[in-house]
């Protein structure tokens, strides 16, 4: 046993990301710790850059004619569920991805409609699949992404309508995750269509009175606000909320 604990010690594994090599006799093998797989979301990128505007108008007759496409990114999305190897960002951009081609998919499968709401059950109904298994989007958006603990998805998830926070025109992507939900945050609460902000008094939408507890994690819902708000706002200010306009974003 001792001669065989030398001979080892003599012939030392050098370790790559993909292989190892036995100096003992030049031969290589796979090595277990591969790099990690996450999905490419490029072909996603490509049909936003092509059917959204840069004010989040979507061109849901441009996504039908490129319904092929779509599918075919949707078939990635089911082939490449997230595991616990993948990091927290490249998690949340599939699902947040997810929920937006998904949504697209439930507006074309039943254009033309003036309102998601027209859908029989647009959010309970489970069609999409996923790994084998079936999701609803109010599935992926309640039991996935806001028990993540990141509130910015709620400016990132898109349900097709006018009021809701505009759909970005790229995919959300692990590299660029912070940079992009910062960017929504700002573009949302600076949006003049969708809150009205002053020093005093802000009128403000809905999401943030539906989903208001998931804004106040690290202080008050103005604290929250004021991460982003172009115009400071007072702790006392008065709180009212915009009604909802469920009309399609074309």
């Amino acid at each position: 046993m001792k001669k065989i604990f030398f001979i080892l010690l003599l012939t030392p594994l050098f370790v790559t990301s993909n292989t190892i090599i036995n100096t003992a006799d030049n031969s290589t093998k796979t090595n277990s710790f591969q790099s990690i797989k996450t999905v490419d979301h490029s072909k996603w990128d490509t049909l936003l850059k092509k059917h959204v505007s840069s004010n989040g108008n979507v061109n849901y007759k441009g996504f039908l004619k490129d319904k092929a496409a779509l599918e075919g990114y949707l078939d990635i999305l089911e082939a490449n569920v997230p595991s616990k190897s993948w990091s927290r960002n490249a998690t949340l951009a599939y699902w947040i991805n997810t929920y937006n081609a998904f949504t697209v998919k439930l507006i074309i499968d039943n254009y033309p409609v003036k309102s998601i709401k027209e859908i029989s059950n647009p959010w309970g109904k489970k069609f999409i699949t996923l790994g084998g298994q079936k999701y609803s989007l109010e599935q992926i958006e309640h039991e996935i992404l806001r028990k993540m603990g990141e509130p910015r998805i709620h400016f990132a998830i898109n349900c097709a309508s006018f009021s809701c926070p505009n759909l970005l025109n790229e995919a959300y992507t692990e590299a660029e995750l912070s940079k992009q939900l910062a960017e929504v945050s700002k573009n949302f609460i600076n949006d003049k269509t969708k809150n009205t902000i002053t020093k005093s008094k802000i009128e403000i939408s809905e999401i943030f009175n539906w989903f208001g507890g998931d804004f106040k994690t690290k202080g008050s819902l103005i604290d929250f606000l004021n991460q982003y708000s172009s115009t400071k706002i007072d702790s006392k200010a008065k709180t009212t909320f915009k009604n909802y306009n469920w009309n399609l974003n074309e």
